[in-house]
C-alpha cells in the first residue's frame, strides 16, 4: 500500500509499467470536471473509473481484494477514509472470487485506517485488503486499474 500527494506521483512511476501512464493521466487532467464513467488508456490493462461514490461508515464498508489490477484509489470531493488489512490475515470470506469483476469480499475489518485528502492517493496491490468508502455523503473519486 502506498499513500501520497499527486504532486510526488513520479515518485512511483518505476514501480510498474503502467503507471506513468496512469499517473500522466491524473496529474495532466482537471479531476473536478472530469466526465462520470469509464476512460480506457490501455484497454484493459489500464483504465480508469470516474465514480460518484456513496459513502460507507466503518462497519458497513466491505474488504475488498483484487488478484488480476492493482487500485489507484483518488478522492477528488472530499477526504475519505480507507482501511487496510494484510491479504494474508484475511480469513472471512464473504463474496468468493468473481473472475469478471476482479474482486474478493470479507467479513474482516481493518487493522490500519487512512485519510486520503482530495488529489492525494492510495495505491492497494493484490496482496492488500482494503476497506474503500468511508465518509459521510456522496462525492467523486477515481479508481485507475493498473493489470498486475
Amino acid at each position: 500500500m502506498i499513500l501520497d500527494s499527486l504532486k510526488n506521483a513520479g515518485l512511483y512511476e518505476s514501480i510498474h509499467p503502467r503507471f506513468k501512464q496512469a499517473f500522466d493521466y491524473l496529474c495532466s487532467n482537471d479531476l473536478l470536471t472530469l466526465p462520470f464513467g469509464k476512460v480506457e488508456l490501455d484497454g484493459k490493462n489500464l483504465f480508469v473509473n470516474v465514480v460518484n461514490a456513496e459513502g460507507r461508515t466503518t462497519e458497513t464498508a466491505r474488504m475488498e481484494t483484487h488478484i488480476n489490477y492493482i487500485d489507484i484509489q483518488v478522492p477528488v470531493t472530499g477526504a475519505e477514509t480507507m482501511g487496510w488489512l494484510a491479504g494474508a490475515e484475511l480469513s472471512e470470506i464473504t463474496d468468493p472470487y468473481n473472475t469478471d469483476k476482479d474482486v474478493s469480499f470479507f467479513a474482516d475489518k481493518a487493522s490500519n485506517f487512512i485519510v486520503v485528502q482530495p488529489f492525494e492517493f492510495a495505491v492497494f496491490f493484490p496482496t492488500d485488503g482494503h476497506q474503500p468508502q468511508i465518509f459521510e455523503g456522496v462525492q467523486k473519486k477515481i479508481i485507475v486499474k493498473v493489470r498486475v
